[in-house]
């Protein structure tokens, strides 16, 4: 019987929602995004900081913070809970009590948990007082979490912590949807508007009145300018139940007759309401009048919701905003902030570049990379038989039915956005095709059909009365130019592995599909046992595997033997003791030579085939393969025998390619070697990469198109996105449903 994978805990140290604050909502999301992709390793449980906390399923101890005696009898209790590994502090220097909060030293003195902390807020050029406690806090911990470099850099410089203890992870922003802000104005009716918006709990610090003195001359450029300030009053701002700060900003609106332009939404949102508000926005403005405030959440939703912003200076927005995104201006400057926003509405293409760039910046520091980035410091801290496993997202269709139209699926995006401009692909609809099949097989879902009948009818759309097939279809369902001068050997035997897959599933799928399939694969046999480039022959001998699993027509082992000798032609004039290939070079798809020798060896048990499979699918292993991690082969270059391969430059084909080589691989020889590498080859999509970034996309089901040196390809085009899938269908363990009656 499988064991359980043990259950790690941690235990965050925090407030926590309903208390409304940036740590509680910033703890809340953190907690969250680690649910989603860990929860099977690990347990995230809160020490609420308060003092009307009620524990609960989360809330598993409480601190008051103004009693000194609970920092004992907390840490006590924590220190009682076997399950409990690891003790994560949010700290912020007003949440504890004591000088400078320095209660917390009583419960750090108490408790025998590896600590970690989260600073907050890190105060430059610190006086004596200030300055020891912050030593003796983090040397009693074993690694502190920090939002921005400024503020690593001052911990260093100022305060004399080693830099090894120090890791910096941005602040977590939300997933969003790439759309057109015009849409989203409809929904809250304010398509007619220029929206200028700030959010967060509303406090003197935040400094409204900065932008109202600005909307005059804003207004006078702009007279549609409609100015949301978003969010309640925050609780320390309101004295004997009298609202000071939101009624001097209420005052100050008539007094300079911004009535008409400015809406003050007065409650607490919702993450989906208020980042809709985001993304209704023109142009973001942050007014904090804090120099020392190390970390906004505002400014860094904002940016992930695709707003150009115009921000006062401190410390994060100087480090994280760049001219290409926003204008940065100084704290309290009125009339650089007008200039500011009027230079951005002046200027349609300036606002629209900016926008892409916040968006295509904030990918790094999603929730779901940031959960990656903690969870592999947590990892240091435990033991191997505790490492925090990735969980398996769900398995979405949802952008590939975005993509698809009643002709097929469209080829490329922009952001999450189908590109019909760019037609249609021989090559993607037969990856759909096969994706759908295997979807189909596990689940038989009925509106599968519709697509796979639609990706069916193209591929019998592109072929030729020679029975080839061309590979570009344009948006107007005619044959592009490109077709005259690419080779298309690839994608025709492409088509013939999703033809070979749709015939296998005779006993799954109508009738009428199987009818056609097997019509236009017959159509194609007089051309593919000509075939020539090696990978071409990989795909074809899937495709005739599957036909002759459906059928056990003999004229296809001959086809299949035919092609399988070529592959061993080629690895015969090009194998040497330290290169076992089929050619003098890895480019993409390697996987699929191996996995057809094995194939062919599955169907004519000649043990040559074998052989060649094994040992030319473990030399490319090795070069894949590296420290626990896998490693896409780089298309800067590709991979050339005896020559330094380039870095970078990975592509989720290969990755998908090489997960279902190693399913057959482990289903064939029973070496669990290869069932290890598949889990190892798909966390690359999960995170477990040189950048340590998702590859999917949960919010929209799509796939990034490529992992670069220092950033991901946020397109999500349908190779990517097909071949994520297929790699997701192969890793699901639920059992193949039974075939139709």
């Amino acid at each position: 019987m499988k064991e359980k994978p043990i259950k790690t805990q941690i235990a965050f140290v925090t407030t926590f929602p309903p208390t409304q604050c940036g740590i509680a909502t910033f703890t809340q999301d953190l907690i969250t995004a680690i649910n989603n992709s860990f929860n099977k390793t690990l347990n995230c449980v809160i020490c609420e900081i308060g003092t009307n906390t009620k524990k609960s399923d989360v809330v598993k101890f409480k601190l008051n913070p103004t009693i000194k005696e609970e920092y004992k009898l907390v840490a006590d209790e924590i220190n009682y809970n076997n399950e409990i590994k690891i003790v994560h502090i949010q700290h912020e220097f007003g949440l504890f009590g004591g000088s400078y909060g320095n209660y917390l030293t009583t419960f750090l003195e108490t408790i025998k948990k590896p600590v970690a902390f989260t600073f907050h807020s890190v105060i430059p050029r610190p006086n004596n007082e200030l300055k020891l406690l912050v030593q003796k806090l983090i040397s009693k911990s074993r690694m502190v979490f920090v939002m921005t470099k400024q503020s690593q850099k001052i911990l260093m410089e100022d305060y004399g912590i080693p830099v090894d203890l120090i890791i910096y992870i941005p602040h977590g922003t939300h997933i969003v949807n790439w759309e057109n802000s015009i849409e989203i104005k409809k929904k809250y009716n304010l398509e007619n508007r220029t929206i200028l918006s700030t959010f967060g709990l509303l406090s003197p610090g935040k400094s409204i009145e900065t932008a109202l003195n600005a909307l005059p001359s804003i207004i006078k450029h702009t007279p549609n300018v409609l100015y949301l300030i978003i969010g309640k009053t925050h609780p320390n701002s309101i004295k004997n139940n009298i609202d000071t700060y939101r009624n001097y900003l209420e005052e100050l609106v008539l007094e300079l007759n911004l009535k008409n332009n400015v809406l003050f939404i007065d409650k607490y949102l919702e993450i989906n309401e208020l980042l809709n508000y985001l993304k209704a926005t023109d142009v973001y403005l942050f007014t904090s009048k804090d120099p020392n405030q190390a970390v906004s959440g505002t400014f860094a939703y904002a940016m992930s919701c695709a707003c150009p912003i115009v921000a006062t200076t401190i410390p994060h927005t100087k480090e994280a905003l760049s001219e290409d995104m926003g204008i940065l201006i100084e704290i309290e400057n009125s009339a650089q902030l007008a200039e500011a926003t009027k230079k951005i509405l002046s200027n349609n293409d300036l606002r629209q570049s900016m926008a892409i760039s916040a968006f295509q910046k904030t990918r790094e520091s999603s929730w779901e990379n940031v959960a990656i980035k903690h969870v592999n410091a947590y990892n240091k801290l435990l033991d191997k038989k505790r490492a925090i496993k990735y969980n398996y997202p769900p398995i979405k269709l949802d952008h590939l039915n975005k993509m698809t139209t009643e002709l097929g699926i469209i080829q490329f995006c922009k952001i999450s956005q189908p590109d019909i401009s760019s037609g249609y692909t021989l090559d993607d609809n037969a990856r759909a095709l096969i994706a759908l099949g295997l979807h189909y097989k596990l689940y038989q879902k009925r509106e599968d059909l519709h697509l796979i009948n639609t990706y069916l009818n193209f591929i019998i759309r592109c072929q030729k009365q020679s029975g080839t097939f061309v590979n570009y279809i344009d948006e107007n369902n005619f044959e592009h130019i490109k077709n005259n001068y690419i080779n298309l050997e690839d994608s025709n035997a492409r088509a013939v592995w999703a033809l070979g897959m749709v015939i296998s599933m005779k006993d799954y799928l109508p009738e009428y599909m199987i009818d056609k399939a097997v019509s236009c694969f017959i159509d194609s046999l007089s051309w593919v046992k000509n075939l020539l480039s090696p990978r071409a022959i990989g795909f074809a001998i899937k495709g005739l595997y599957l036909y002759y699993s459906a059928t056990k027509q003999l004229e296809v082992v001959y086809i299949i033997e035919k092609l399988a000798n070529n592959l061993i032609s080629n690895y015969d004039i090009n194998e040497t003791k330290d290169w076992k290939w089929f050619e003098n070079y890895l480019t993409y798809a390697n996987s699929v030579l191996s996995e057809a020798m094995l194939y062919a060896f599955i169907v004519t048990h000649k043990l040559n085939y074998k052989s060649v499979a094994i040992d030319s699918f473990n030399f490319l292993l090795s070069k894949q393969f590296c420290k626990n991690q896998f490693k896409v082969i780089s298309n800067n270059g590709w991979l050339h025998k005896g020559i330094t391969p380039n870095k970078y430059g990975e592509q989720p084909i290969d990755v998908s390619y090489t997960i279902q080589a190693l399913d057959l691989f482990y289903k064939t020889t029973k070496n669990i070697k290869y069932k290890n590498l598949q889990k190892i080859a798909f966390n690359w999509f999960l995170g477990k990469n040189h950048l340590n970034q998702t590859m999917y996309n949960p919010i929209t089901g799509g796939c990034y198109d490529g992992l670069e040196k220092t950033h991901v390809n946020l397109n999500q085009g349908a190779e990517s996105t097909i071949c994520y899938l297929i790699a997701r269908l192969m890793m699901e363990k639920v059992a193949t449903l039974p075939p139709k009656n």
